[in-house]
Parts: structure tokens; sequence; C-alpha cells
């Protein structure tokens, strides 16, 4: 029997960070998004269906330059690509834990990813709704999507660091 279980937003985060001078690290998130997921089992190790995505003009760095820079043609280019995706291929059960493989989509490019994943349980909330929480880590590497901007200080440092760390707290609701 399939179960189906969507996304909770208030009670998820989508985060990335990347290196900003190489110095420090800038966090961002994708305030508007959608995870739909179908399991086989309680466990979720036969998920039928895992589909994201994050709408890419919901970017949100806590700075609304660098937001709308992130939305230009030099990095997300909202104007063509309005969302990033990631659909399951597989979970592998290791333990408590998971990971996750499947492929994401940047822009107009598609690369195999695998996340860490820890399940934190699956609850009754007061409503009498069935929730269950994850907890995924990843990385990435953004020129690999396309996200190839750069720029080098008078001193020498790249600007933005290639790696961005992928860092999600997910709260599904289960689906009568």
């Amino acid at each position: 029997m399939i179960t189906k279980w969507k996304i909770d937003p208030a009670h998820s985060e989508i985060q990335f960070k990347v290196k900003h001078l190489m110095i420090s690290t800038v966090t961002g998130y994708f305030n508007t998004n959608n995870l739909w997921v179908e399991t086989e089992e309680e466990d979720f190790t036969k998920a039928a269906k895992i589909e994201f995505s994050a709408d890419v003009n919901s970017v949100n760095t806590a700075n609304e330059q660098r937001d709308g820079h992130l939305k230009s043609a030099d990095f997300f280019d909202t104007e063509k690509f309005k969302f990033i995706t990631f659909k399951g291929t597989k979970a592998e059960k290791s333990g408590d834990d998971y990971l996750l493989h499947g492929d994401l989509t940047i822009k107009d490019v598609t690369r195999p990813v695998s996340l860490k994943v820890e399940h934190g349980g699956t609850v009754v909330d007061p409503y009498n709704q069935t929730k269950t929480g994850f907890s995924l880590l990843g990385k990435i590497s953004r020129k690999e999507f396309g996200l190839t901007w750069d720029a080098v200080t008078e001193a020498g440092s790249i600007v933005v660091g290639d790696e961005v760390k992928i860092n999600c707290e997910v709260q599904l609701i289960k689906l009568a």
C-alpha cells in the first residue's frame, strides 16, 4: 500500500551555506518549496517517489542586494529558470539513518547527488496528524550546475566559494 506525505512548510527549512571571501560563511534559504513523498513501507526504505522543488525567487540570504544578484543571470537566472528540483532515485537504510540518491536540477543542468539523511522519528501531533522528521546534509559544486560567476579581490581572494553545503530540516505530514 502506498503512503503519501507532503512537506509541512511551517516546520521545515531548506538551507544552503557557501564561503564568502574564503573567510566566512553566508547562509541562505529557499522560503517557498514543495516536497512530495510516496512510500511503500513505514520506514521509508521503499520510497516510490520523492520529488522536491524550490522556487528560486524565494531565495533569502538576509541581504536584498545579494538576493537580487543570486536571482540574476550571473547565478540562478530566475527569468529563465523558476525552480530547483530534486527527484529521488534510491534510499538506502544504514542503521537508523539513510543515504538518499537522486537527480538535482539547477538551471538546465541535472546531476546525481547523494544526501545523508537522519530520521528523527514519527509522531501523531495534537491535531491527530501523523508527522515525521528528517535532517538532510550534503554538498555540491555550484560550478558543476552552471553557477560559474566569480570574482577575485585585489588581494587575490575568491569572492564566492565553489562548495555549497546543503542543510535541510524537513517535517512531513502523512496524507489520509
